[in-house]
């Protein structure tokens, strides 16, 4: 069987990309874990390696520096549509992020890309309830001292 090809989707701006140089460092049932380096040239950051909870609904990701030292954990709701037709993996970030830095200080990001969305159509409201929904499981899982349960995949694997 060919490699499985992994697309991002975005809904804000409306994109889907090809993630032709992601590396597939693990894949089981229930995850997928990639290293990777910046689509984009970044100042701040260069290369990172993320895990797909498959049945979760989210992508937890490391991004370090050029120094190899850590940003930050950052944490997408997404949906995820696999294709058996050409093996490919669409992954749509729902918008809602949230970021855990160094420090342990934690954020939550782009709650008003999704109201846009809903407004503007581009979600329905069972697709809302479910983001808030993972949302809350992941900010449940931070604020209660577990977050290494989502964080030790890449742990594990040295990323």
């Amino acid at each position: 069987m060919n490699q499985l090809m992994l697309y991002r989707r975005r809904l804000i701006p409306d994109e889907c990309i090809l993630l032709k140089d992601d590396s597939i460092v693990r894949q089981t049932e229930d995850i997928l874990v990639t290293s990777w380096k910046t689509l984009n040239p970044k100042t701040v950051f260069q290369y990172g390696a993320s895990c797909y909870f498959l049945k979760e609904g989210i992508k937890v990701s490391k991004f370090y520096r050029a120094d190899k030292t850590l940003f930050c954990w950052y944490c997408d709701i997404v949906e995820y549509a696999f294709n058996p037709a050409d093996n490919s993996l669409t992954v749509t970030d729902l918008l809602a992020d949230v970021i855990l830095q160094p420090d342990g200080a934690v954020k939550v990001m782009d709650l008003d890309e999704l109201a846009e969305a809903l407004e503007r159509k581009l979600i329905s409201e069972d697709t809302l309830k479910a983001v808030l929904l993972r949302l809350n499981r992941l900010l449940t899982l931070i604020y209660e001292g577990n977050f290494n349960l989502l964080g030790q995949q890449l742990d594990m694997l040295g990323l």
